[in-house]
């Protein structure tokens, strides 16, 4: 794991690969280190980053920064510093992730297309559709969102969602709740391939509604994870990778064909 300096903050993260560049953002619970099997899964062709944003994982917790503008302006200074301002990325974000990946490529679009395209995981859209449960509480995070089997299930995580700071899950669920038009609207203005991605099961994130996805029938394609819970990179991991790799080398005009196959089956032991 290796650290950067922005805006006078400690940031982690950790890079592997060789290729086009990829870059992995987490949601409320857990930190970077979640999409580590995804981010070996497509090194063979992509350089892929992850970091933990302010106030989760080891990053600095700083309150002043824990809002949706701060989350975006730290994703866009992260692309600096890792010499990546001229080359187009690829974002995958999940849930908080996935939201300050639409609203940045939003915000940074136009002829430079500093963003390629978006594969936004668990993406919450409409008033509703983030679950009570991840307010601060007593006890483990994961347990009160996924059961009590939330941390047996996902110990990794769950060991990472325990150095989240309350007040930086509180303050930027509130915000994405309170301006969920916002980030609709955001996603309505950009025309570059967003694959929408939500778990069946998820308890945390309602996917959704048929009207908030007529907002194009060509750059936006949304799939749902049957077997998948909160963590779709987790829950299913094979066809999740399989998905992604697809994803990438699909061409724009073809985005519509994409869809999961048979055999994308998740592998036993």
């Amino acid at each position: 794991m290796s650290v950067i300096i922005i805006d006078n903050g400690l940031v982690h993260y950790e890079a592997i690969g060789r290729g086009r560049p990829v870059i992995f953002l987490h949601g409320w619970l857990g930190s970077w280190r979640y999409w580590m099997p995804t981010m070996e899964a497509i090194s063979d062709r992509h350089r892929t980053y992850a970091f933990d944003l302010w106030g989760f994982g080891d990053t600095d917790h700083s309150p002043q920064r824990y809002d949706l503008g701060a989350y975006e302006q730290q994703l866009g200074q992260f692309i600096d510093n890792m010499g990546l301002g001229e080359t187009p990325v690829t974002l995958v974000g999940h849930a908080l992730g996935a939201a300050i990946a639409v609203r940045y490529a939003n915000r940074v679009r136009g002829p430079d297309q500093r963003v390629l395209r978006i594969m936004a995981v668990s993406l919450p859209l409409g008033p509703h559709a983030i679950d009570r449960r991840l307010a601060p509480g007593g006890g483990s995070l994961l347990d009160r969102v996924l059961g009590r089997r939330g941390a047996a299930d996902y110990p990794e995580v769950d060991l990472e969602a325990q150095k989240a700071d309350p007040n930086a899950i509180m303050m930027s669920a509130r915000l994405l709740a309170n301006t969920d038009q916002e980030t609709a609207r955001a996603m309505e203005r950009l025309d570059i391939p967003l694959l929408l991605v939500h778990g069946e099961k998820d308890p945390l994130i309602a996917p959704p509604s048929p009207d908030l996805l007529q907002v194009s029938d060509q750059n936006v394609k949304p799939i749902t994870l049957s077997d998948s819970r909160h963590f779709p990179m987790l829950d299913e991991a094979p066809k999740f990778q399989r998905l992604l790799k697809d994803f990438l080398e699909t061409r724009p005009e073809d985005l519509q064909t994409l869809a999961l196959k048979e055999e994308w089956r998740r592998r036993t032991h």
